[in-house]
């Protein structure tokens, strides 16, 4: 078997708990769970009666990006998986999705999702896209992030060719990683829904939607000339 990493960033969420409960109940055994706390002041308490199944990290606050990129330095597994602490997964994501990589050979992929809301109840029929060949990925990607992070997989050697997140976007640096990794790889989508996705009031993007506006374009901006160049390559085709 191989082993898969969930990192699990952690900052003042109250629903930890849930996030942790659908890890540690996963029917794929070789996971590796890895929280790690972002300097939080509330909540942290939800998190002792998974201390014997975790690997439980402490740092100051330095945002998402950060703590995930801590994770992926002490993840010891084959692959890479990223839960946010108010999102679920489903019991058999990890089994599935590593199924579906090594079947297909990838190095990175997404899967389908649905909504819930702050009582876990689904509100919202699977919300995943993918488009339908590497050109339309590429035109799409190239203007909006179409991939939720929490439904992705990734091979741990993808990051020894395009870096890991980017900690000076507080924000975008998922987009960002998907960008830089898209450039190189294939991204493969299972369209089985396997993440369950919480919008609630204090979700970041409700939060923050005028600053991260601003980063999208910076983003978008920085890609500009690559992305250019690979869809005219792929026009070509």
């Amino acid at each position: 078997m191989e082993k898969v990493s969930v990192v699990v960033p952690f900052y003042n969420c109250p629903y930890i708990n849930q996030a942790l409960e659908s890890l540690v109940n996963q029917t794929y055994k070789d996971i590796e769970i890895i929280v790690v706390n972002d300097g939080s002041t509330q909540h942290s308490e939800k998190i002792i009666p998974y201390l014997d199944k975790i690997k439980y990290i402490q740092k100051e606050n330095g945002g998402t990006a950060s703590a995930l990129n801590m994770g992926i330095e002490h993840a010891t597994g084959n692959y890479f998986c990223w839960l946010s602490s108010d999102d679920v997964y489903y019991p058999e994501k990890t089994e599935v999705q590593l199924a579906f990589m090594k079947e297909h050979k990838a190095n990175f992929s997404h899967t389908n999702y649905c909504a819930i809301d702050r009582k876990s109840r689904i509100i919202s029929p699977p919300l995943g896209v993918h488009p339908p060949n590497r050109l339309e990925i590429l035109k799409r990607v190239s203007k909006k992030n179409f991939i939720n992070g929490c439904s992705v997989m990734i091979d741990k050697a993808v990051f020894n060719h395009v870096g890991i997140f980017d900690e000076t976007l507080p924000y975008t640096h998922d987009y960002d990683l998907w960008i830089r990794i898209i450039q190189k790889f294939g991204v493969y989508y299972l369209p089985q829904p396997l993440l369950l996705y919480r919008i609630h009031q204090q979700m970041g993007s409700k939060k923050h939607a005028t600053a991260i506006k601003q980063e999208v374009d910076l983003v978008i901006n920085r890609h500009k000339n690559t992305m250019e160049s690979l869809l005219s390559e792929e026009l070509r085709k």
